[in-house]
């Protein structure tokens, strides 16, 4: 039996889900504030949402910047880190990004998590920066 399930967000209910998600991740357990965590790019972005035996539990963010795919708010509820929900929610990202036509990715990875995106062929082309207090490398991707 799958226990995983990864689709673009439709609908209220699945954004309050992407919402609670990255509230219970970025603000709650890494303190960014809830002005820089929700933007104007919420309504314009395609929004992805993993699912766990049914529950909600992860998420990221897709928007286009500079005719590239800009990946963001990639999260999983700390309880299900161990399952390998983030690849799943980066591919789900990466395939929704080719579907618009786009061959290139880039994200602002936490330094924390800079192997993970290493491991899914990311390449680090800046010097660590600051961003909502929490140091970043930017990365790059063709897709």
């Amino acid at each position: 039996m799958n226990r995983t399930k990864t689709t673009v967000a439709a609908g209220e209910q699945e954004l309050k889900s992407v919402y609670a998600i990255r509230r219970a991740v970025f603000v709650q357990e890494q303190g960014v504030s809830e002005e820089e965590e929700y933007d104007e790019h919420e309504e314009s972005s395609d929004h992805v949402l993993v699912y766990y035996d049914g529950q909600p539990v992860g998420t990221g963010r897709l928007r286009v910047l500079d005719s590239k795919a800009k990946l963001e708010r990639v999260c999983i509820l700390p309880e299900y880190r161990k399952y390998g929900l983030g690849r799943e929610v980066m591919t789900a990202l990466e395939e929704a990004a080719r579907s618009k036509g786009l061959s290139h990715a880039k994200l602002h990875a936490q330094t924390h998590a800079r192997d993970f995106y290493t491991k899914l062929g990311y390449e680090q082309v800046s010097e660590e920066f600051m961003e909502a207090d929490i140091p970043h490398v930017a990365m790059v991707k063709p897709l």
